[in-house]
């Protein structure tokens, strides 16, 4: 349980974040009796303090799965539309089980989503109060100036939001390596709009220590051994 954590808190969430299951998850082992606080069976919407005692009876051990996935451009992320492919839609029947993806990447940009079916691990990688690197390959209509680098570094407003500083580095005539450590809709797309770019191409290459490396579009890779367990543990899940 991670220890800025305010009490009173919902027991899906408590429960979520303890780990034992997903918020949805949670609200069905509470809807089969399986969650008691203090003794007693805890109804959906309850809310528990720091010194509860919550128990789960009979929660089965479940096999976590994590993968590295490159999104190639086009492809949609979430909730596709008409004709439109998702990444669940691709990798249906060819990933062993039932594996989402955690974060977005917009239809126009391609390459790292992180797969898995532990709903357990998507507040501790998404909530904004958290600080994850997130690494870019940004392709612009113009060549990288001094001035660019350094406005990227420092932050840029993007509609009344003043964005956390950022690492740039130019790799390319036209192109940059950014780092950022949060996810706003389009962010660098509209970073580069506020400092006079037009973004061409934005291809992510990693989350955390989780890296792209020499993935093709629609090819992923299991998440595993040390590598897990270092993401495991900056994520600060058990």
């Amino acid at each position: 349980m991670t220890t800025n954590t305010e009490y009173p808190i919902r027991i899906n969430k408590f429960l979520a974040l303890r780990g034992d299951s997903t918020r949805r998850g949670a609200d069905v082992l509470i809807e089969e009796r399986k969650v008691t606080i203090n003794g007693r069976l805890a109804k959906l919407g309850d809310s528990v303090n720091e010194k509860d005692t919550v128990v789960v009876k009979g929660l089965d051990k479940k096999e976590y799965l994590y993968f590295a996935y490159y999104k190639p451009r086009g492809m949609i992320t979430h909730s596709p539309q008409n004709d439109e492919e998702s990444i669940e839609d691709a990798v249906r029947g060819q990933i062993k089980g039932d594996v989402f993806p955690i974060g977005r990447l917009d239809k126009d940009s391609h390459g790292l989503i992180i797969l898995t079916n532990d709903g357990r691990i998507t507040e501790k990688l998404l909530s904004p109060n958290r600080v994850h690197e997130k690494e870019y390959i940004v392709t612009v209509d113009k060549p990288i100036t001094a001035r660019f680098l350094k406005d990227m570094e420092r932050g840029v407003d993007i509609e009344g939001y003043r964005t956390k500083p950022a690492k740039a580095k130019e790799i390319g005539h036209c192109k940059v390596g950014i780092v950022l450590t949060e996810g706003k809709k389009h962010q660098l797309r509209r970073m580069c709009a506020n400092l006079g770019y037009t973004v061409k191409d934005i291809k992510r290459v990693r989350i955390m220590n989780i890296t792209l490396g020499s993935l093709r579009a629609r090819a992923w890779r299991p998440i595993q051994g040390k590598e897990l367990q270092d993401f495991i543990t900056l994520l600060g899940q058990k």
